[in-house]
């Protein structure tokens, strides 16, 4: 067994899984003198996070269960020692026609945002200003105009895969992510094929089941819940999707990989990777039965549908871990959870590339919005 291993994205699992491991390396360490004693059985591990991210999604959660179910209010957090990253690689590598400067200010107004530190004093939630240069404030039609300023000349460009790889458009709820995407895919030429789901509710518990037995596979249909694909997916040849689930890792097919539509048959897509050290790879991807990982309803729903979303525009929890040139975020509703606002801004790689569209209502257009920070998570950091 390996001494060493890596967790990337701590912050943003639950406690309880580094608990549960800590516990499993513990049995398998136990015939070794004094390691069954030892966190994780002695062995090393490394996680890699930010907690200015995203911090662990907990249905119908409070703040004080999120905060509660951070690894840094686990036992193990105690045997653990911090080392803090300084300098935003992020944007060193990616604004090369930026000054010194230009870069340091841009990367403190990001932190300042991660932080929760900007207009304090504030209980976590904040009103901010948007500096005017990040702003689009001149539209009628709000969807196009972040479409034309995230992806300008799409028409022509849909089929330049270096031209897809660096750009998408950030919302926060699924809804809103939708929107945009059909949008997009309208403008695409070429005739548009239409997928659907087949929904029903898990058997495996006969007597819960039984009380469901009536549920209608309309109902089901409507249903939408992050992780798991549309019972409607409208693809065109061309357009940029994104796998939902773990495929073949080896082969670079991981939940988040994006690719481009190639070609559509009744019963698989074939799409190129366009992105990673994959990058021009042919797969096909069949139907999966799938099913939500914790499941915000009474039953367990299964899904049977490709396991991909269209990713023109992606949802901001779903961008974590992607660094893009252009990014245009589109905010007709203000973020609701911890750190949502700084994830979407952090996937940029220069100032330049940032585009903020908000809007009321009425889609008239506006200068700030919330800011969501649990400060009580930096405590002991």
């Amino acid at each position: 067994m390996t001494n060493l291993i890596i967790w990337d994205e701590a912050p943003m699992a639950n406690r309880f899984c580094f608990e549960s491991l800590d516990k499993s390396l513990k049995d398998i360490m136990s015939g070794s003198p004094h390691a069954s004693d030892k966190i994780f059985g002695g062995k090393v591990v490394v996680f890699g996070g930010d907690f200015r991210q995203i911090l662990p999604v907990i249905p119908r959660g409070t703040r004080s269960d999120i905060i509660h179910a951070t690894i840094n209010s686990s036992y193990i957090w105690d045997h653990c020692r911090v080392l803090k990253l300084t300098k935003n690689m992020c944007l060193q590598t990616g604004a090369t026609d930026s000054t010194t400067n230009d870069i340091r200010t841009f990367s403190e107004w990001i932190v300042k945002i991660g932080d929760g530190t900007m207009c304090e004093p504030n209980n976590g939630y904040a009103d901010i200003c948007i500096p005017d240069e990040f702003l689009i404030s001149n539209f009628s039609d709000p969807i196009k105009a972040i479409v034309e300023d995230t992806h300008p000349d799409i028409i022509h460009n849909y089929l330049d895969y270096n031209y897809l790889q660096s750009r998408a458009i950030l919302a926060s709820t699924i809804e809103v992510v939708d929107d945009i995407n059909q949008y997009i895919t309208n403008l695409l030429p070429g005739e548009e094929r239409e997928y659907f789901s087949s929904d029903s509710i898990d058997k495996s518990d006969a007597t819960k089941f039984d009380a469901y037995e009536h549920v209608t596979p309309e109902f089901l249909n409507a249903l939408k819940t992050s992780g798991l694909p549309n019972h409607s997916i409208r693809l065109k040849v061309g357009a940029t999707i994104m796998l939902m689930r773990n495929l073949d890792q080896s082969e670079g097919l991981c939940n988040g990989t994006r690719l481009t539509v190639t070609r559509l048959a009744g019963h698989v897509i074939e799409a190129k990777i366009i992105y990673g050290k994959k990058f021009g790879n042919i797969i096909y991807i069949p139907r999966m039965y799938l099913s939500p990982s914790q499941s915000p309803w009474p039953f367990k729903l299964v899904k049977r549908q490709f396991p991909i979303m269209v990713s023109f525009a992606m949802t901001i929890n779903k961008s974590q871990g992607q660094s893009l040139d252009i990014v245009g975020l589109y905010l007709p509703k203000e973020v609701s959870s911890h750190g949502q606002l700084y994830v979407a801004i952090s996937r940029v790689k220069s100032k330049k590339g940032l585009k903020i569209l908000i809007h009321d209502k009425d889609k008239e257009p506006m200068t700030t919005t919330t800011n969501v920070v649990f400060k009580e998570v930096f405590q002991n950091i």
